[in-house]
């Protein structure tokens, strides 16, 4: 694209940058933000300003929250002794769409997958079984996407919780393997949460 101002040139390769959006699409985004008042514009970018510098990860679940503690953690009308392990914030969003899930979470932030280089202690495992030592809880459902990888790590935490007196479940495979739980429709993924199954029914050590 040939530009003929470098400021919208700029505008474009920034917004370029954001996953899913092309050349084209940034050009539309910004020809758009051009047409706006200067007032909307300002609160827009001050906004986003302000989500990146302000926002915080709670110190119990891992979700992004504008508190040291998110407002699920912090919910005592919450069930605080049924844990949902997820892999990212956009899980998180996702379950609580359904509205089938009245539980606390805790995100991993990922899965182990040793080709992406992504080993256990690049997630949040420890702090995992560290609350489960700590906290009262009764039972952890595994939300994972139903992939090698999600069963891996599955399996990996599973046995660092051996010698925790605690239920662990996971969702029903309504979800077909290989798919992402973020894409999941919100029917098939209450149904799932709902029709949880204790791990070691799925689970074959050594596959």
């Amino acid at each position: 694209m040939i530009f003929s101002s470098s400021l919208l040139e700029n505008a474009v390769n920034e917004f370029a940058k954001l996953p899913g959006i092309g050349k084209k699409t940034a050009l539309r985004l910004v020809l758009h933000l051009i047409k706006q008042d200067e007032a909307e514009v300002s609160l827009f970018s001050e906004t986003i300003a302000r989500m990146r510098n302000e926002i915080k990860f709670c110190n119990r679940c891992h979700n992004i929250s504008d508190k040291p503690l998110c407002n699920i953690c912090s919910n005592h009308l919450r069930k605080q002794d049924m844990l949902c392990v997820v892999e990212n914030i956009r899980d998180v969003i996702a379950i609580e769409s359904t509205q089938q899930f009245n539980g606390i979470y805790h995100v991993l932030g990922g899965i182990i997958s040793p080709l992406d280089g992504i080993g256990p202690e690049q997630l949040t495992i420890d702090t995992l079984v560290d609350r489960i030592a700590k906290e009262d809880i009764q039972e952890i459902i595994f939300a994972l996407s139903p992939t090698i990888q999600g069963d891996t790590t599955i399996y990996y935490i599973s046995k660092k919780l051996k010698s925790q007196p605690v239920k662990i479940t996971t969702i029903a495979r309504g979800i077909a393997f290989g798919g992402e739980l973020e894409y999941a429709d919100e029917m098939t993924l209450a149904k799932s949460i709902s029709n949880r199954i204790p791990v070691e029914n799925f689970m074959v050590p050594g596959n």
